[in-house]
């Protein structure tokens, strides 16, 4: 169990190869995840995980989610009127959860198991309206940039043209804003936009929204008070 203290990942940890059957803790009340004692997600998430699934749902037909977590997302992308929504996830636990929720959702729910950079290079090219990427670091060298190793391999060419990324890193985020910046737009312009420009997406196609949130004092892994919603847009 990490404290407010530790960082989340000791020097040189690596989880990747016990995660997809490490246990997936839901407390009894479902208000958190954690996996391998990592903070994976939180219930008080829920009104971002709403404003990033609003973002990936926004130009309906196919929506590819990348992470499942507490459903949080999921289950918000679920209310707009998308065709399909395709949902890669790799721990058995929370996988075999996605199959039960897929069953009672609306649209139609494409589970695919296992860790994104195997299913990703599987999928096709301009196949994607809309890509949410929330999945947990595996490992203290990727903490801070997993999410770019996606972007720049998969994100721009997955989607189709006028298709809509957006994604987040809290872990890696919390982290900065308490160590490096104090403001969540210069954090993001600085140590984001530039991986996203070498992705292949165009500054004027990328932009930002903030909202105000009151992590609880406990949270492990981000004590800031704004969070921010990236749009990124395929020319």
């Amino acid at each position: 169990m990490t404290s407010a203290t530790q960082p989340i990942f000791s020097q040189g940890e690596d989880c990747k190869a016990a995660w997809h059957d490490a246990s997936a803790g839901y407390n009894e009340a479902d208000t958190h995840l954690e996996i391998m004692g990592k903070p994976v997600m939180e219930r008080w998430e829920t009104p971002y995980m709403h404003s990033l699934a609003t973002v990936a749902a926004s130009k309906g037909g196919r929506v590819l989610e990348i992470g499942f977590g507490m459903a949080i997302a999921a289950t918000k992308i679920e209310s707009f009127p998308i065709e399909e929504h395709w949902i890669i996830e790799c721990n058995d636990g929370v996988f075999a959860r996605l199959e039960n929720w897929a069953k009672s959702q609306p649209h139609k729910v494409v589970p695919l198991k296992g860790l994104w950079e195997n299913v990703v290079p599987t999928l096709p090219d301009n196949h994607f309206d809309g890509i949410l990427y929330d999945t947990y670091p595996l490992s203290e060298d990727t903490w801070h940039t997993h999410q770019f190793d996606f972007i720049k391999a998969h994100a721009h060419r997955m989607l189709k043209p006028g298709g809509v990324l957006t994604y987040c890193n809290l872990t890696s985020w919390g982290e900065l804003l308490k160590t490096k910046f104090d403001n969540i737009e210069k954090m993001f312009e600085e140590s984001q936009v530039p991986h996203l420009l070498q992705a292949g997406f165009k500054k004027e196609k990328i932009s930002t929204t903030t909202m105000d949130i009151a992590p609880p004092s406990e949270c492990k892994y981000y004590s800031f008070k704004k969070m921010i919603t990236p749009t990124i847009v395929k020319e």
